[in-house]
């Protein structure tokens, strides 16, 4: 099953990844990247892919 990983270390923010899923990432409250659940399942990697690729500065990644 793929999986969404995030470099905390990476995300400046721009919250563009919790806009296109947000039932798979989310910002905290100092405005960092956190994955919700990590797997994605078949019906959601349409919207993983798109999270992945809106982040400006590849704090994403995804695992096929």
């Amino acid at each position: 099953m793929p999986r969404i990983h995030a470099d905390r270390e990476k995300c400046e923010g721009y919250g563009n990844c919790a806009i296109a899923a947000p039932d798979l990432v989310d910002l905290d409250d100092e405005g960092v990247v956190v994955v919700v659940g990590g797997e994605v399942g078949d019906g959601e990697l349409p919207k993983a892919e798109n999270a992945v690729r809106a982040c400006p500065v590849n704090a994403l990644r995804l695992d096929k």
